[in-house]
This record gives C-alpha cells, structure tokens and sequence, in this order.
C-alpha cells in the first residue's frame, strides 16, 4: 500500500496549524506600538531557536505561525502621530474623562498594543469610536453612563 493512503503520522509530521487572524481593518499602530511589534518578533524568534535547540517540533511549529503573523502584522503597520493641536480626539490621544464623579484616561491605539486595564484602547473598540471627533467638554454615552470629556493629550505614553 502506498504512504499517501496510511493515516499514522511519522515522527518528523506536525500537524499544520492554523493561521492567525490578521483581519481586515487597517493596522494603524502609534511609534510605541511599532517598537511592540518589533520586540515581539525578536522575542518569538529567539523562542524559535530554543525550542528548535530542545528539539520540540510542535513548539517550533506554533511559534513559526505566531511570528509569520507579528511580521505580517509589522510590514502592514501604518504609524500614525496624533495632530498635537488638534482640538478632537484622534488616534493615539490620551482622553481624560469624567464618569460617575471620578476621572478615567483612556489612550487610543491600534490592535495589537490595546491593553484596556493599562487605559490602552483599541480605536476600533466602542469606547474610541465614541470618544473620536470629540472636543473638551462634549459629553458621550460609554455603556449605561454619560461621560464628560475633559482633557485631550497628544503627548507619548511609555509603557
């Protein structure tokens, strides 16, 4: 019988994994969300290597995908520095508002550098679609709640 037609596997067969969703909205990234993606595929390729040295093939196997998909993602990237005398709110603003007496500040941001506890939102998530084209003082409905915009920064956020 021919080996095209056997099902078992042999040792050096990894089944193929599937790709990572790289979906279809622009991948706008502000500069530190740039040097991310960067430090991302450093940090997945010198994993590569050491699962490759420990001989882990499926650990090599998922670690190629992640990095084809952080290189993907950083020849798409598009950096984009918010108008610092802009008077709305744009993409990678910081936005301070006022919500039930107390003040959140929510910085805008692309995809892969949102992190929501840290006040990184994604511009495509609910609450940047409200708060872009927005000025100081305009009010906007987050949830359940009406929040009063109350500052709006154009300066960089290390994180």
């Amino acid at each position: 019988m021919s080996v095209a037609f056997v099902k078992e596997p042999n040792e050096d067969q990894v089944e193929a994994l599937p790709e990572r969703d790289l979906g279809t909205d622009p991948n706008f990234v502000t500069p530190r969300g740039l040097s991310l993606l960067d430090r991302e595929i450093a940090m997945n390729a010198a994993a590569v290597e050491r699962a490759r040295a420990a001989g882990d093939k499926i650990a090599v196997a998922m670690l190629h995908r992640d990095l084809r998909y952080w290189r993907a993602r950083r020849s798409t990237a598009q950096v984009v520095e918010p108008d610092a005398d802009s008077d709305t709110v744009q993409f990678g603003h910081a936005v301070g508002i006022r919500r039930r007496g107390r003040i959140e500040t929510y910085r805008i941001v692309g995809i892969d550098e949102a992190d929501p506890a840290q006040g990184l939102v994604s511009y495509l998530s609910p609450l940047a679609r409200q708060l872009v084209g927005k000025e100081e003082g305009e009010s906007v409905r987050i949830g359940p709640d009406t929040a009063e915009i109350v500052v709006i920064e154009a300066g960089a956020r290390e994180g």
